[in-house]
């Protein structure tokens, strides 16, 4: 409704500014994300690579998930800066070829809450902390820093836990290489109702077979990129 005095057109104009200068500042908050990424390729170029790709897969399995689209956001920050606490681990750990002692995986086991702690005093990242701390919990409580179980853990670590484990297993890595689709394939159907919920494991397979919804595959793998049969029956009714 709009007075003598012109205040309709105060409000609308007071709206498009409050709108714009969000546009503006989330185009800053992303920048600044993008700046944080970049840091990872100091350390390691492939973590960089490997990040881009999971964020852009677990985008795609939050929308096949039915996450709000203002909540996507999140997940893309969070899973850019899923990696983030590995800053605080050395390289000869990183970049070790030999397997890990008891010692150094219970150091790099602890990336998840550098990443927190990192990321937490930075009040439009809090929304996003749920993927860097709670990505290597699993479904079965097995997984870290807390053991969390089942629900427990957020729905946002859940979806990107399949998507991060999908992506490193086709990644060459200093201690193995890349593995084939198909045995990648038969290990996320495995870990169904152990390491991943198996409703998520139904969802991310779907999308991997369907001709719109997640197609990503590493730049620098010995894997091919192609489209797989369904093979969803053989868990479907664990």
């Amino acid at each position: 409704m709009t007075g003598g005095n012109g205040q309709g057109k105060l409000s609308t104009d007071t709206f498009f500014y409050y709108r714009g200068s969000d546009l503006e500042l989330n185009s800053i908050y992303d920048q600044h994300v993008e700046s944080l990424v970049r840091t990872l390729a100091l350390r390691d170029i492939e973590t960089e690579a490997h990040t881009r790709r999971v964020s852009s897969a677990a985008q795609d399995l939050a929308c096949i998930w039915g996450i709000p689209t203002d909540e996507i956001i999140h997940i893309r920050r969070g899973a850019l800066l899923h990696d983030i606490g590995k800053i605080g681990v050395p390289d000869c750990i990183l970049h070790k070829k030999d397997p890990l002692t008891d010692k150094e995986r219970d150091l790099i086991s602890q990336h998840p809450v550098i990443a927190y702690n990192l990321l937490f005093p930075v009040p439009y990242l809090r929304p996003a902390l749920d993927i860097p701390l709670y990505h290597h919990e699993k479904w079965d409580g097995s997984g870290y820093p807390y053991q969390l179980k089942g629900n427990q853990i957020p729905v946002a670590s859940r979806l990107f836990a399949i998507v991060d484990t999908w992506d490193a297993l086709l990644s060459d890595r200093p201690y193995r290489p890349a593995w084939p689709v198909e045995r990648t394939r038969d290990y996320i159907i495995s870990q169904s109702g152990r390491s991943f919920e198996p409703d998520i494991v139904i969802a991310f397979l779907s999308g991997l077979d369907s001709q719109k919804s997640i197609s990503f595959c590493p730049a620098e793998t010995k894997s091919s990129c192609h489209t797989y049969s369904s093979r969803i029956d053989l868990f479907s009714n664990s």
